[in-house]
């Protein structure tokens, strides 16, 4: 994962963060706002080490996979939906009202009955 990634969906990865860095005061974390420079300084205070070794530990956790409750964070719902578009056969309007598919409160009847 990048940290542009994690900077754009600052609140949602600080729960992650704070899982990763358990001494970490979530208010703190959430001031800083996702800037990196900013949290690889607090990081290091915060741990009493070097910048360079909180670095080196931020980059460590940034090898790592986006996790799947960042990915379906609310905030992201609008990039989603947008992107389900990619799988709707050319020529269909992406917008269209799906009632042509059926009532979604009716009950269908069974196959081969009336």
């Amino acid at each position: 994962m990048q940290w542009r990634d994690v900077s754009d969906n600052w609140t949602a990865y600080i729960p992650r963060i704070l899982t990763q860095w358990p001494g970490l005061n979530e208010a703190e974390v959430q001031s800083l706002d996702g800037d990196q420079d900013a949290f690889i300084d607090y990081l290091s205070k915060s741990k009493g080490e070097d910048r360079v070794a909180a670095q080196m530990e931020l980059a460590d956790w940034l090898m790592g996979g986006e996790p799947i409750d960042v990915t379906m964070d609310a905030q992201n719902d609008n990039a989603q939906i947008m992107s389900s578009a990619e799988n709707v056969p050319a020529g269909e309007d992406t917008l269209s009202d799906d009632a042509k598919f059926g009532a979604e409160n009716a009950n269908a009847t069974p196959v081969g009955r009336t």
